[in-house]
């Protein structure tokens, strides 16, 4: 099934985004543009920061296209080091915190990092890259490695083409994968800001780390713009990020599901001033529609929802503000964006129809580095050879061109022949009163194949298991029976909110 495709309008002509910083600081060199509790930097300062970054990488002989590697805790020190290398012509492979030790030399190794860029947090590991520390804490901290001040590096013209940063995947299923995103993908998400009111007077809340692509396609759009950044405390907490949201005047951020249910829940939420917001964003998890419609009854501005992949491929976007009937899909597909559901054979499948769901755009991923298998199962083609990303989500389109997302195909149960959708039950447990959360996965059953279990975190007058069990069975059909329910203090997530469905069957 095609969905509903409208003509992109013509994009700006690309711009390298470093190049950017350059015409920002010229413009407004006092205006702040990052801030960090009680320290900020100005364009002035950003701009240059990142020619003295780029100036020595060029002294230590990093050429245009060579990875450097960066990993820590949000900071000013990290976003400069970033924006300094894309300046050198630098590909930048930010890596997770929460990595071990032995993925973090595997991410290190595999991208081909000349130089490391790590604080204090970060375990020790083997590595062949030169490391520095952004924190001071250990030699050579970055200050010591700088150029001197006024260090300004040889002029590089990025190429919409050249590869900009490498984002691993979670490794949640596996060993993480190296997703290799160009500039012209980064400069994508900068043309689609225009609809979002991105401007030099823009504030942008920070609340997740610049390792993930759910923070950076709220990050580069803020810097591409002439807008300013606030990176919140690294740990979350909600009544200190709505204090914090408050004191700023933040205008925009980006927030995965559970920031939201964490801030939706403060008691005295009603009593923060967010007048200021425009645009709130949300990606990377389930977006619950009863959430959603929380916070469009009592968070000031727009609430948009993207869907997509860090692959990229089809993006869907949910102007939830403007579609208040449409809560519980993930909106239509982007301008521009082709998006389809196929089924089992490969074969396409009209409106209203179940299957996986597939994407074709300007934004796509070059491939998984270093893997050109795990780059071809990653692909679709159709019947014309056009090349389309798989996102492994089970889907189906309405009528409308809107999109209802069910499962992860992997997380799909498959239960006496008959296909279980885990969101499905998910969503009926969330109905009772005792459940503050809950994740159904498929295990292994003599009798059945698979079967559904539920994990749940109970809430203040929760039942017995086997009562809510009993009581869930009752709402769902005969083939959804879940077969047990245990309770658990909190549900296992990524970094960015995903529920780590792997984990909890190694639980059971």
């Amino acid at each position: 099934m095609s969905s509903p495709v409208a003509a992109p309008t013509a994009a700006p002509p690309f711009r390298a985004i470093a190049d950017l910083v350059r015409e920002h600081a010229a413009a407004r060199p006092l205006q702040p543009v990052l801030v960090q509790g009680e320290r900020g930097v100005t364009w002035g300062q950003l701009d240059a920061m990142a020619d003295r970054v780029a100036a020595s990488l060029q002294r230590d002989g990093v050429q245009p296209q060579q990875s450097i590697a960066i990993c820590g805790a949000n900071s000013l020190e990290y976003a400069a080091v970033f924006l300094g290398a894309l300046r050198a012509g630098a590909v930048v492979a930010p890596l997770a915190i929460q990595s071990s030790a032995s993925q973090l030399a595997a991410m290190a190794a595999d991208c081909g990092a000349r130089h490391l860029f790590v604080d204090g947090a970060v375990p020790a590991f083997d590595t062949a890259a030169q490391r520095i520390h952004l924190d001071g804490a250990s030699r050579p901290s970055l200050e010591r490695w700088l150029a001197p001040a006024g260090a300004r590096p040889k002029p590089v013209r990025a190429q919409p083409h050249w590869p900009f940063n490498i984002i691993y995947s979670s490794g949640t299923t596996g060993t993480p994968k190296g997703i290799v995103q160009p500039h012209a993908m980064r400069w994508q998400h900068v043309a689609r800001a225009e609809n979002y009111g991105y401007a030099p007077q823009s504030v942008t809340l920070i609340a997740t780390s610049l390792c993930s692509n759910t923070t950076l396609v709220c990050f580069f759009p803020t810097i591409a713009k002439g807008g300013c950044v606030v990176l919140a405390p690294p740990k979350f907490d909600a009544a200190t990020y709505l204090a914090l949201a408050e004191k700023v005047k933040a205008t925009h951020t980006m927030l995965v599901p559970v920031q939201y249910q964490r801030i939706m829940a403060v008691p005295d939420f009603g009593r923060y001033d967010l007048s200021s917001f425009q645009t709130k964003f949300c990606t990377s998890a389930p977006f619950h529609g009863a959430l959603k419609a929380d916070i469009l009854k009592r968070w000031p501005g727009g609430l948009v929802e993207f869907y997509g992949m860090t692959e990229g491929g089809g993006t869907c976007i949910l102007e939830a503000h403007n579609f208040p009937d449409k809560l519980n899909t993930v909106g239509r597909p982007a301008e521009g964006h082709d998006m389809r559901v196929i089924d089992e054979e490969e074969r396409e499948l009209p409106a209203g129809e179940t299957g996986e769901v597939v994407g074709r755009s300007a934004s796509m991923m070059t491939a998984y580095h270093n893997q050109p298998g795990k780059t071809r199962e990653a692909e679709w083609r159709d019947g014309q050879g056009n090349r389309y990303i798989r996102t492994g989500d089970v889907g189906r389109f309405d009528a409308e061109g809107f999109l209802t997302l069910m499962d992860r195909r992997k997380d799909m149960v498959i239960s006496g022949g008959f296909n279980v959708y885990p969101s499905d039950l998910e969503a009926v447990l969330r109905t009772h009163p005792g459940v503050a959360d809950a994740a159904v996965v498929g295990v292994p059953s003599q009798e059945w194949g698979e079967t559904p279990v539920a994990f749940v975190v109970p809430a203040a007058q929760a039942p017995a298991e086997q009562e809510l069990r009993e009581w869930a069975n009752r709402q769902l059909g005969k083939t959804q029976r879940l077969s047990a329910v245990r309770y658990i203090d909190e549900l296992p997530r990524s970094e960015i909110g995903k529920v780590l469905k792997r984990q909890l069957r190694e639980r059971w």
